[in-house]
């Protein structure tokens, strides 16, 4: 179907949708409103399709997403063969984007990307969302590759286990003393205090269910800290108790800071690389660093 889109017409989709509005994307393309609204609405003839919710911002539909994913594929194939011909600026960098979870950001993927040869030269642009989420992102086109714990690859992207992070139900001896002393951990988990990342994050109501086998979740006191090390700083510092990362939660378990609630019984979250399916190079060394750190820090399958 693809080899049938003409190019200026994907291109003007992409730019509707990056730019927000119609007159925008005519701003950015230097043509008129109507000639972007003419080729959208060619586009979508040819297709048969849907493409574009005429809201505002001008939203993609589910097809019109994967036109806006071939257009930024595209996109990256015309760069990079503008950089193997040496027709790139000088100082035009490779962008790559990536979606990953703030866990694995806060521990092992930064270094992963030092590893990255910087020739030819880029620049990151990573967006921090759940793992569980950071698969949506990918389909929508919005990055070109993603950590992610789903196992089912988009269409059109690879896929390739990293690796399981391991967490574990942690807390501040003073908070276990005020909070978890009188009952069995199962029944006084779905009363303590504790905290999540953000109001979509369930591991800690996933670790309660697991405990007690059946479907009450963790209490209804949630302080939600939306970012990795102030989410171990708000359970060390006694304000609830919460799944932290292994490689996190080591060194205040060592000193006595943090209190291991069920060392048995750690939760394993996997993690898998997907990425787009182009022969890009650069795609191809942030793979390969990635790989090869998380090999180094996450548990194995």
């Amino acid at each position: 179907m693809m080899t049938d889109l003409p190019l200026d017409h994907v291109r003007t989709l992409l730019a509707v949708v990056d730019e927000g509005t119609f007159d925008a994307a005519a701003a950015a393309l230097h043509v008129t409103p109507s000639a972007v609204s003419q080729r959208v609405k060619a586009l979508e003839l040819r297709t048969g399709r849907v493409l574009l919710l005429r809201t505002k911002p001008v939203r993609p539909t589910e097809s019109g997403e994967i036109v806006v994913r071939f257009a930024r594929q595209l996109l990256r194939l015309e760069r990079d063969t503008r950089s193997e011909l040496g027709m790139s600026g000088a100082d035009e960098p490779t962008r790559v984007t990536v979606a990953v979870n703030a866990d694995s950001l806060a521990t092992w993927f930064l270094p992963a990307l030092t590893r990255v040869p910087q020739e030819p030269m880029l620049a990151f642009e990573l967006h921090r969302e759940d793992e569980t989420r950071t698969a949506e992102l990918l389909r929508e086109g919005l990055v070109m590759a993603a950590v992610t714990s789903s196992p089912d690859a988009v269409t059109g992207c690879s896929l390739r286990p990293l690796g399981r992070m391991r967490y574990l139900a942690a807390a501040s001896p003073t908070f276990v003393a005020r909070h978890l002393d009188d009952d069995p951990l199962p029944e006084s988990l779905t009363r303590a205090p504790l905290v999540t990342f953000d109001r979509k994050d369930d591991l800690q109501d996933a670790f309660v269910r697991g405990l007690r086998q059946d479907k009450a979740g963790a209490g209804p006191v949630r302080h939600a800290v939306p970012a990795s090390e102030g989410f171990l700083d708000a359970v060390a510092a006694g304000l609830g108790w919460g799944m932290v990362p292994e490689v996190q939660a080591g060194p205040l378990l060592a000193d006595g800071r943090l209190v291991s609630l069920a060392p048995d019984r750690p939760l394993d979250v996997p993690l898998y690389w997907q990425q787009w399916k182009l022969d890009s190079p650069a795609l191809a060394a942030v793979a390969a660093a990635v790989t090869a750190t998380a090999a180094e820090n996450l548990r194995p399958w």
